[in-house]
């Protein structure tokens, strides 16, 4: 074949198959580097320094090393498991920054069943939601940073469920991804490890048949701490996936120790839960259902973040990347380039998004609009449609550079969430982090 008849043929198929003439990327390159500059700096911002007093409210770090908290300026004072363990990938935390956070995690770790005053449980195994910077005294359930008032029920009976399966990541991604694979044999507090990882894995409630997260009114937890102020039961969906990661990654720890009999029971569990979690909690739409009992509305960040981790089927994929789609088209899905927990046309009622939330409707995590999973969803609608997903991409990118919070104390992009009158929490991390993580695998 000529060069002139390859030439010919290649503007014919373009124009024929325009998915084609596509990139791979969902981001331009000046875009991508403005964003990994911007996560850089607001992960630095995050920081606390041995010593660095953050807040009036407490006294200085003294947990004898670098702190990584979930956004910059005067927010989040503590140091939270889940919001530093989601950020790791983008590659901007020292290995011995993560060894120093992750030993913290796990001498905090529940070394057995404790119940608080408010009747509720901490079960043996259990990791922190945050902990305090000054005294390292864990808070292991939201909405207090006092210890002993800790608990109450409209948390949950039990801590949130996503803060075991992050701790593994954190001990994944420091083994793994940094060499460092002696730690996980290193003893705290009197046991290894690797033990507190599968302490912290075998913590959180599960349906004995599929082993996906389950829990009634009587032991709920929070699935993931984005929404915990938000109230499920049943069996979870966003948990379950958690569950799912953690599960390979223990895979992959013990194969890497040289346990395979070990390494082969959590590689069997992972396989039976990638099966069983779109068979559980598939919609007609393509979505996942956040749940099966309260809340059970369909999961805009559930559905993305498996998609993600590669457990939908091929069919599914389709499905659900068009129903985003159109909700894209229509206005249901997001705001300026950042994302509801359920679209507007899935509300519960009109009074709120979520069946049961704390939050008043359309704010925080009942209806405002997140950055943190803006590129997973983006990855989902390209499957069926990349011109939105890019236009959604430089929606995202607009806000961030009009709102920059290194333009002065009066930005604050990246926001942890905003709606059309109001923004909360500037500087947020993960709003940046995740994107960034997730926009890299795609160009690779």
């Amino acid at each position: 074949m000529g060069l002139k008849t390859q030439l010919i043929l290649g503007i014919f198929l373009l124009g024929f198959f325009p998915a084609l003439s596509q990139s791979k990327s969902l981001i331009s390159e000046v875009d991508l580097l403005f964003l990994q500059q911007m996560a850089k700096d607001v992960t630095e911002a995050s920081r606390i320094y041995p010593g660095q007093k953050i807040s009036d409210d407490f006294g200085p770090n003294q947990t004898g090393g670098t702190l990584i908290r979930p956004g910059g300026r005067s927010s989040y004072p503590a140091f939270w498991i889940r919001d530093y363990a989601m950020s790791l990938d983008a590659g901007f935390v020292k290995a011995s920054e993560q060894k120093h956070m992750l030993l913290l995690a796990a001498k905090t770790q529940a070394d057995q069943t404790m119940q608080t005053k408010w009747g509720t449980h901490i079960p043996k195994g259990a990791i922190a939601d945050h902990i305090r910077i000054d005294d390292s005294v864990p808070i292991y359930f939201p909405g207090t940073y006092d210890a002993a008032d800790q608990g109450k029920p409209v948390w949950g009976m039990l801590p949130p469920f996503c803060d075991a399966y992050f701790f593994i990541h954190m001990a994944h991604y420091l083994a793994i991804h940094k060499g460092q694979k002696n730690i996980l044999l290193e003893k705290v507090v009197g046991i290894r490890l690797m033990d507190r990882l599968e302490l912290a894995f075998a913590s959180v409630p599960h349906a004995e048949k599929s082993a996906l997260v389950s829990v009634t009114d009587a032991n709920r937890g929070v699935d993931f701490g984005f929404r915990d102020a938000v109230y499920m039961t049943g069996d979870l969906c966003y948990s379950s996936l958690l569950k799912y990661q953690a599960a390979l990654q223990l895979t992959d720890l013990h194969r890497l120790l040289g346990h395979p009999q070990k390494s082969q029971t959590y590689f069997r569990l992972a396989q039976s839960l990638k099966k069983a979690i779109p068979e559980r909690f598939q919609l007609p739409s393509g979505f996942l259902k956040a749940s099966t009992g309260k809340s059970a509305q369909p999961d805009v960040w559930a559905t993305s973040f498996a998609h993600r981790l590669g457990i939908l089927p091929r069919s599914q994929v389709q499905k659900a990347s068009r129903t985003m789609n159109e909700a894209y088209k229509k206005g249901d899905l997001s705001l300026r380039g950042n994302i509801r927990h359920v679209l507007r046309s899935d509300d519960f009622s009109s009074q709120t998004a979520w069946e049961y939330s704390e939050a008043a409707k359309d704010s925080y995590q009942n209806g405002a609009y997140w950055g943190t999973p803006v590129a997973w969803v983006a990855n989902l609608m390209a499957e069926t449609r990349v011109d939105y997903a890019k236009q959604l991409i430089q929606e995202y990118i607009m806000e961030l550079r009009e709102g920059d919070f290194r333009k002065g104390e009066g930005f604050g992009a990246p926001w942890e969430c905003f709606n059309l009158k109001s923004a909360q929490n500037p500087v947020y991390m993960t709003s940046v982090t995740c994107p960034l993580i997730a926009l890299k695998r795609r160009k690779k």
